[in-house]
């Protein structure tokens, strides 16, 4: 209980936070390789999950890629990475964007694949393109899971970005491993409660996201009126 009671000292004394090295500092260093690993992440995932989602082919591939993927130990992989590459940035982002795709993938593959086929076959039945379909149907209906594989991926990879430290660079992983090198437990908790906040608000946030995007709530107007007409008269004949 001591070592909580000192690390909220830390966190609460105004002088941690400012020069090079600070709580601002290492706080900024930890959200710039999580937005870098999501990002990377989010291009090799969301792509292949909406391709696939789409032609509502090759999903056992999907499955049996994504459960391969979450079977990965990150810190195997970055001591692996380390070996090849060296110490740097590359090593551990490339741990974080393994670990950040497989829910990106799985969010984007079961958004598209579970839109109603009514309105699909509606929106085909208007003239519309495959891509059209996507991105004016299958995207927006399926932006709840999608954003849930978001909101998934970011927790893991700002939870597992202190990481980045084991490899001498910075973050809030930095408090982490320089307070066991040093025996100063209380820092190592300043870290771990550094972290939980972040991942806490970032989790909030992304909660916002996921609720103002279901579709037919009227908190946004995912779908074209036209279209919903469209689906109706579908139905009703």
């Amino acid at each position: 209980m001591n070592y909580i009671s000192k690390a909220l000292s830390y966190i609460a004394d105004p002088t941690n936070w400012r020069g090079s090295g600070g709580i601002a500092d290492r706080l900024a260093e930890h959200l710039w390789y999580s937005f870098l690993a999501i990002v990377l992440a989010a291009a090799i995932a969301i792509p292949l999950g909406m391709v696939i989602g789409h032609v509502r082919k090759g999903d056992a591939i999907l499955v049996g890629l994504v459960n391969a993927m979450r079977s990965l130990p990150t810190l195997g992989v970055l001591t692996y990475l380390v070996l090849i590459i060296g110490v740097g940035l590359r090593p551990p982002i490339i741990a974080l964007v393994l670990l950040g795709i497989p829910p990106l993938l799985a969010g984007t593959y079961a958004g598209i694949a579970n839109v109603d086929r009514a309105v699909v076959d509606a929106a085909r039945a208007m003239g519309m393109t495959e891509l059209q379909v996507l991105f004016r149907v299958e995207i927006p209906n399926a932006m709840p899971l999608l954003l849930g594989g978001l909101r998934n991926a970011t927790l893991q990879v700002i939870a597992t970005a202190t990481i980045a430290a084991y490899v001498t660079l910075g973050g809030l992983g930095r408090y982490i491993f320089d307070g066991l090198g040093n025996y100063e437990y209380d820092i190592v908790m300043v870290g771990a409660i550094l972290v939980a906040l972040l991942a806490l608000v970032i989790d909030g946030l992304l909660a916002l996201a996921v609720w103002a995007s279901v579709p037919g709530t009227g908190r946004f107007r995912w779908t074209p009126p036209t279209l919903k007409a469209a689906v109706v008269a579908r139905s009703n004949g």
